[in-house]
């Protein structure tokens, strides 16, 4: 199966993360899956999910509270720069930035690697790869407009934490699938939770 790289790095939305990293999981791929301490915090607030920042005990943690298999799971240190998805030459499908925060993205846009979320990144901008930036921030600036125009121009996917209704949705998880099975679409992940048009 194939390997892919979620990044975490704040902004609200945890639990559109966490439905990613289980859709991932749970296709038969390999999810390597980075957070920063925003992204940590947010998870915290959001869905009760307490991650410590070190790689081995959060991919227990992960494993026991959302029942992922820890064989389709690799915790990667936000700060471990030279770990194998920093480079080009170690191959993925793709990588998706849920949520992504704007901080992260005018990092990510303007070639700046503060940590191991914008080098794989920026990895996969240059390697031609799969890269989606899930942006929740409302309203936008200028500059964040500027720096998605950029990413797109990249060859980036800035799809917006902006479920619709037409689907009428009778829940929170229905918001939060119609948002995550688009990210699994977009990295070629078919969702059992996506729904399509079927028109009027």
């Amino acid at each position: 199966m194939d390997k892919y790289i979620l990044g975490i790095s704040g902004g609200s939305g945890g639990l559109y993360s966490l439905a990613v990293l289980k859709g991932i999981c749970g296709s038969g791929n390999t999810c390597y899956l980075v957070t920063s301490k925003p992204g940590r915090r947010i998870l915290s607030l959001e869905a009760g999910l307490n991650l410590t920042g070190k790689a081995s005990s959060d991919k227990k943690i992960i494993e026991s509270e959302l029942g992922v298999d820890g064989k389709k799971l690799e915790v990667v240190d936000e700060n471990d720069v030279g770990a194998n998805i920093a480079s080009g030459s170690f191959r993925t499908k793709g990588m998706a930035i849920v949520p992504c925060s704007t901080g992260t993205l005018g990092s990510i846009a303007n070639g700046i690697s503060r940590g191991l979320i914008e080098r794989a990144a920026d990895v996969c901008l240059k390697e031609r790869r799969t890269l989606i930036v899930v942006p929740r921030e409302t309203p936008y600036s200028l500059i964040h407009l500027e720096n998605m125009t950029k990413l797109t121009m990249a060859g980036a996917i800035v799809l917006p934490a902006s479920p619709g209704f037409y689907n009428l949705p009778k829940n929170i998880d229905d918001l939060v699938n119609m948002i995550s099975s688009r990210v699994l679409e977009k990295l070629g992940i078919i969702s059992s939770t996506l729904k399509e048009w079927k028109g009027t």
